[in-house]
């Protein structure tokens, strides 16, 4: 019975590691956000055809920028940090 009073005063004068800090949920929405745009090409304005992806529409870096702020504003609400 002393060995198990000496190991559970052990256990306790053991300091617990300090926590790491964890990510933000804008961090987790932001990589949440690239994974689809990189997967799925989001945003890019691909035109497509029966059974294939055609040529790149005609979006400007602006529209496309756009798109990605809408993706993010999706991921947020999804995570939980929507407005």
């Amino acid at each position: 019975m002393a060995d198990k009073q000496s190991a559970e005063e052990q256990i306790e004068k053991t300091p617990e590691p300090a926590p790491t800090p964890g990510r933000s949920k804008d961090e987790v929405a932001l990589e949440l956000m690239k994974f689809i745009a990189v997967q799925t090409g989001y945003g890019k304005g691909f035109s497509s055809g029966a059974g294939f992806q055609g040529k790149p529409g005609s979006r400007t870096p602006e529209e496309y920028a756009d798109a990605l702020l809408q993706l993010f504003e999706k991921c947020r609400t999804v995570i939980g940090n929507g407005r």
